[in-house]
């Protein structure tokens, strides 16, 4: 049970670090059908963080674009400069791990109509399964609009043996910056891990 539990914490670390910069430091190309995986990312974006108790939320602002969002628990903060059409691209994750899974948020100085979300989705789904060698599928796929912004919502699985793991996570496009909330975290604390997405969704702010 040890061994299963450390498996999913790993896991679940890999992922809230991975977010969706892992993605676009892999390349910023679009992923195409049938395109070849993206290439592995710097170890920046795999270091597992220190597990923390999630004690209270606490209101977590990326400074440069003034967004704001409630986190379980005090954020580990991973900064990154990516090159994309020759262009560098500034991004941050803030992720921590809970005793239900691991949530993170991600911003990236771009124009989040860059690349269409469906294509964000996939280079992160194709940029998690290169780095970790495990399987993560996406389902439940809805785009709409929240605050005028087009979003695109999943939910998220990896089954590996006798593991299984879910999560959910939200892809915002901005007018200056590309978002991504995500959770992760053991099958059996999916509904705990749906409860922390929409809570943290519905404190999210972006000026």
């Amino acid at each position: 049970m040890g061994v299963i539990g450390m498996t999913h914490r790993s896991r679940t670390h890999r992922l809230v670090l991975l977010s969706a910069s892992a993605a676009l430091a892999a390349g910023g190309v679009p992923a195409s059908a049938g395109a070849a995986a993206a290439a592995p990312v710097p170890p920046l974006y795999v270091t597992a963080v220190a597990a923390m108790p999630a004690v209270e939320w606490v209101e977590t602002t990326d400074a440069p674009s003034g967004i704001t969002v409630e986190l379980p628990g005090k954020a580990t903060v991973r900064k990154a400069s990516v090159s994309i059409d020759g262009k560098p691209v500034e991004s941050r994750v803030y992720g921590l791990d809970t005793a239900d899974g691991g949530a993170a948020f991600s911003v990236h100085d771009m124009p989040g109509d860059r690349y269409s979300l469906e294509d964000n989705l996939q280079r992160f789904l194709e940029s998690y399964m290169v780095n970790t060698a495990e399987p993560l599928t996406s389902s439940d796929v809805r785009r709409h609009t929240v605050d005028g912004r087009p979003v695109l919502d999943a939910r998220l699985t990896s089954e590996t043996g006798d593991e299984s793991s879910v999560g959910f996570t939200r892809l915002i496009a901005d007018d200056d910056h590309f978002v991504q909330v995500v959770v992760f975290g053991p099958e059996a604390k999916e509904k705990a891990l749906k409860a922390m997405q929409e809570r943290l969704l519905d404190s999210l702010r972006i000026p």
